[in-house]
């Protein structure tokens, strides 16, 4: 959850996108283009839309919500609403923008930990999406502890009072469904180096009809309409080219990375996401019933990514001692906030699972009393 280690394919994709460039007279104005038509398909494929032109290439989560909020209108006294503890790239610019427009941000957190705390987190969401909310943005999971929001019911509610959802797909998108026909997002902005198994300084985006004709970030000489044209480059356009298109980085079509993510979405979409998503659980099942059978706290699985879930621990729980050994034994997890996060994908088996339990195990055992 945390960086994706990256599969040889990709990792031989890129490879050959570096020798290309010692070639550069191979390389024709086609090849600007087409790769990037490629990751768009696929691309939305994954996220099960018809439309790939909806699809841009983009270099981080950060930049595809500065992109949409550049495009959100946004009066003073309004809000966006956001989650406790949601990851700063999807913090900072709504922050930012409440500022200037002397709107509102409204953040929801959590409720206290005991039983359905995923269901009842949601309930609250709803309950405070109103009439002076513009935009609702938040992730499908929570990225500390996996914690599941149902973005349809978020959907529907936010459509009640015409307010924008923006979702952070970073840490669900390619280990777990996610379908913008039925969600019907506005935006939605995901990184490619996590559950995607792409490169680093890689994300992608996909923009709904709110957003087919709004300014983009930058002015690339790309997104214009007719740009594959390379003799009449200096025949300056005023048209975008259609949609998503627009909202690219300049030099998208990077002969190194671009490469690189389309094979990582081709060897997703080969795998398929539920059987990832089905397979993941079969891991994660069983470590969250242990733990919680020994006094943790863990969601639901109904309210739980299948693929990630955090841990909070009881007040006996030596974290210290746990670090240490988990380091000790090569066991990587992220602490996250107040929560363990445990994250597992197709390279881990269920023997991985029980190392990391036995390592646990000792630091939930109480602590003997003191005389």
């Amino acid at each position: 959850a945390y960086l994706s280690p990256l599969p040889q394919r990709v990792e031989a994709a890129g490879h050959r996108g570096l020798e290309r460039k010692r070639r550069p007279w191979e390389i024709t104005p086609r090849d600007f283009f087409q790769p990037l038509e490629t990751v768009r398909t696929r691309f939305a494929h994954l996220l099960d839309s018809s439309e790939p032109e909806r699809v841009a290439l983009l270099p981080s989560v950060s930049y595809g919500m500065a992109v949409v909020a550049r495009n959100t209108p946004l009066a003073p006294g309004q809000e966006i609403l956001l989650l406790e503890e949601q990851f700063p790239s999807n913090f900072y610019v709504w922050k930012k923008l409440a500022d200037l427009e002397n709107a509102r941000l409204r953040v929801i957190s959590p409720p206290e930990e005991g039983p359905a705390r995923g269901r009842r987190w949601n309930e609250r969401i709803l309950e405070s999406i109103g009439p002076k909310t513009a935009l609702v943005t938040l992730p499908h999971i929570h990225w500390a502890d996996g914690t599941r929001f149902d973005l349809e019911a978020i959907r529907e509610r936010s459509r009640e009072v015409g307010a924008l959802l923006v979702i952070d797909g970073s840490q669900s998108i390619g280990a777990m469904p996610f379908s913008v026909r039925q969600i019907q997002p506005d935006a939605v902005i995901c990184v490619a180096y996590k559950w995607l198994l792409g490169p680093y300084s890689s994300a992608l985006g996909w923009f709904g009809p709110a957003f087919d004709e709004g300014q983009p970030i930058e002015e690339s000489w790309m997104n214009r309409l007719g740009s594959e044209d390379f003799q009449r480059l200096v025949h300056y356009q005023e048209r975008y080219r259609p949609q998503a298109w627009r909202y690219n980085v300049g030099e998208a079509s990077n002969f190194i990375a671009i490469p690189m993510i389309a094979e990582a979405l081709a060897m997703i979409l080969e795998w398929s996401v539920p059987a990832i998503a089905d397979y993941c659980r079969r891991l994660t099942q069983p470590a969250a019933e242990w733990l919680a059978q020994r006094g943790c706290r863990v969601e639901e699985p109904s309210a739980r990514a299948p693929h990630l879930f955090g841990v909070r621990f009881p007040e006996h729980f030596d974290s210290a001692a746990a670090r240490a050994a988990l380091q000790a034994a090569g066991i990587f997890v992220s602490w996250r906030g107040r929560a363990l996060r445990i994250s597992p994908y197709l390279y881990n088996r269920s023997e991985d699972l029980e190392k990391l339990l036995d390592v646990l195990e000792s630091s939930l055992k109480p602590r003997p009393a003191q005389p």
